[in-house]
C-alpha cells in the first residue's frame, strides 16, 4: 500500500504540484493586474460609472481562465472542461437565480445608464450618493455616512428618482401667515429675500409665489423658485430662516394651531 502510495507521488505529484503552482501564481498574477487596470481606470477619462463593473467582469473571467489552465495541466481534456463547466453553470444559474438577474440588471444600469457615480438617487427604499455599481450590487453613501448596498434587480425593478442628473432644480417651500396678515406685503417680504440672493435664479421660469391654500388658522403660501444643483440644499435650509426674518420686518404675524375652549351656563354654575 505504501510502494503503491509512493509511486503514485512519482507518477502524478510533479504535474498536481505544477498545477497548484500555476492556479496560485494565476491568482496573484490576476490581483496585480486588476490593480493596475484600477489604476489606470482611476486615471483615464473612462467615466468612473464603469470603473467597477468591469473590473468584477474581469475578476470572474480571470478566475475562470486561472481554473481552465490549472486542469490542462492535470491533463483533464479540454473537452471534459468544457462538459463540467457546463454542467457547473447550469446548476449555478439554478441555484443563484436572483444573483443572475442581479447580472442582468448591472448590464442594463450600464447601457441605459439612469445614473452614474456621484449622482445623488433614490430607490429601493434608499436615498444616497451612488459610489459603485459592480454586477451584482449598487452602493450608496447616505448623508449621515451609512452604506447601503442594493441588489441590481431591485434598482432596476422600481422606480428610481435622479435628483442631480439635471443642472438645474426648482425649489418649492410653503409658508402660513395669519388672516389678519397683508398678503401682497408678505409676498413682498418673500421677493426682497430672493432679490437680495445671486443663487436665485430667473431662468428658466421665474420665482412663483402664490396662495396655495386656506387653512384652519392660516392663509397657505407657495413659493417655487430655480436654483443651481450644487445651490439646492445650502438654500433650502437657509431660505426657511431668511423668511422668517423677513416676515418680523415686516410685520407678517405667522399663526400657531390654538384651541378655543366655551363654557356653557350649567358648567359655570
Amino acid at each position: 500500500m505504501y510502494e503503491k502510495f509512493i509511486k503514485w507521488i512519482e507518477d502524478y505529484g510533479p504535474t498536481i504540484l505544477s498545477a497548484a503552482l500555476i492556479f496560485l501564481i494565476g491568482l496573484l498574477l490576476s490581483k496585480v493586474l486588476l490593480k493596475i487596470i484600477s489604476k489606470t481606470l482611476k486615471k483615464s477619462r473612462i467615466d468612473p460609472t464603469g470603473h467597477a463593473f468591469l473590473l468584477s467582469i474581469l475578476r470572474v473571467a480571470f478566475l475562470a481562465i486561472i481554473f481552465i489552465v490549472s486542469l490542462s495541466k492535470l491533463g483533464v481534456p479540454m473537452t471534459s472542461i468544457i462538459a463540467v463547466l457546463s454542467a457547473a453553470g447550469l446548476a449555478i444559474s439554478l441555484a443563484l437565480k436572483e444573483n443572475l438577474s442581479n447580472v442582468a440588471s448591472g448590464f442594463i444600469l450600464m447601457f441605459v445608464r439612469p445614473f452614474k457615480v456621484g449622482d445623488y438617487i433614490s430607490t429601493g427604499g434608499a436615498e444616497g450618493t451612488v459610489s459603485e455599481i459592480t454586477i451584482i450590487h449598487t452602493c450608496l453613501h447616505t448623508i449621515d455616512n451609512k452604506v447601503v448596498y442594493i441588489p441590481n434587480a431591485t434598482v432596476t425593478s422600481n422606480t428610481i428618482t435622479n435628483y442631480t442628473v439635471e443642472e438645474k432644480r426648482r425649489l418649492e417651500q410653503h409658508y402660513s401667515i395669519s388672516y389678519n396678515a397683508d398678503f401682497e406685503k408678505a409676498c413682498e417680504a418673500i421677493r426682497s429675500v430672493l432679490r437680495n440672493d445671486e443663487r436665485f435664479l430667473s431662468v428658466p421660469d421665474a420665482p412663483m409665489i402664490v396662495m396655495d391654500g386656506h387653512h384652519d388658522n392660516s392663509i397657505g403660501i407657495m413659493l417655487r423658485v430655480w436654483v443651481d444643483q450644487e445651490n439646492y440644499w445650502a438654500v433650502y435650509f437657509e431660505l426657511f430662516k431668511r423668511v422668517k426674518y423677513a416676515f418680523d420686518e415686516a410685520g407678517i404675524s405667522i399663526p400657531y394651531n390654538q384651541l378655543d375652549v366655551h363654557l356653557d351656563n350649567q358648567v359655570r354654575q
